[in-house]
């Protein structure tokens, strides 16, 4: 995945509010970053497709990065 859409993701992740992150569920989280990003940040569908897997396995990284806030 293009590196500067990995900084916008993280970037999104760290600005966003730890005990909104950390109150939704898996599928709310990952659809609520998809939205975000996608509203911020326009991409094509290959690149949509690679944000929701990637997004999909750092679940448990963002998790425990918006506890440690």
């Amino acid at each position: 995945m293009n590196p500067y859409l990995l900084r916008h993701l993280w970037s999104l992740v760290d600005r966003a509010q730890s005990s909104y992150l950390l109150d939704l569920d898996d599928n709310g989280l990952v659809r609520w970053l998809m939205d975000e990003f996608i509203v911020q940040q326009p991409i094509n569908q290959a690149e949509t497709d690679q944000l929701h897997h990637y997004i999909r396995a750092k679940i448990p990284l963002i998790r425990d990065l918006a506890q440690s806030r």
